[in-house]
């Protein structure tokens, strides 16, 4: 199972955003609302992470008597570099590094959601990798050629091939899907069964039966 029950929960931020992150994944966002300067300026001073979840209702920046509904499962993220944009923005790089399943959240007097979160034992950079044989062949070659694409090429991946849990992490990351089916690719456990979906909606893109 991906999560265990003596798994101990997790105090953090959570950022809810129009994206699904998957450990190993990376992106780039401007930040401007001061609740999310604050967080950012936080966990570059102390490394700690925030959890990255796709917003399923409300807007992302929060409005005076709106609600936001976030998904149960997220990532937990990491910012690798920061600058200041030329619009006089906070700009930030994150990546994903491992799946958690939130427990319960509330708003903190600082306006920022926060949670309990079980962080996921297996979905995770720190995991045990997971060998593969020649069933994914397809996979590894489609993966290969979006990480030759410039603008894959920009976020400088470093993607373990022979690792399945990284083959499904990064193609449902970088596959041009919809949120929904990225969001529901994250929440599998078993990287066999991603990696079958993957095959799956890889067929279904390409018009195969």
């Amino acid at each position: 199972m991906s999560f265990a029950q003596s798994q101990h929960a997790i105090t953090v931020p959570l950022f809810p955003l129009r994206i699904v992150l998957f450990p190993g994944g990376r992106h780039e966002l401007q930040i401007f609302e001061r609740r999310y300067i604050d967080m950012v300026t936080a966990s570059l001073k102390t490394g700690t992470p925030f959890g990255i979840c796709s917003l399923q209702a409300g807007a992302e920046v929060m409005e005076a008597g709106a609600r936001q509904t976030v998904s149960r499962i997220g990532t937990l993220a990491r910012i690798i570099d920061w600058n200041q944009l030329d619009n006089g923005l906070l700009g930030i790089a994150i990546e994903g590094t491992t799946k958690f399943r939130v427990e319960d959240c509330w708003q903190s007097d600082a306006d920022l959601l926060m949670a309990n979160v079980v962080p996921s034992l297996v979905d995770t950079l720190e995991g045990e990798p997971l060998s593969y044989g020649e069933e994914y062949g397809e996979l590894v070659e489609v993966l290969r050629g979006l990480e030759s694409h410039p603008l894959v090429a920009e976020k400088s991946l470093d993607i373990e091939y022979e690792n399945l849990w990284q083959l499904g992490w990064h193609l449902s990351e970088l596959v041009p899907l919809g949120e929904g089916s990225k969001q529901a690719l994250l929440e599998l456990d078993d990287a066999h069964e991603r990696a079958a979906s993957l095959r799956a909606l890889l067929r279904e893109l390409s018009g195969e039966e």
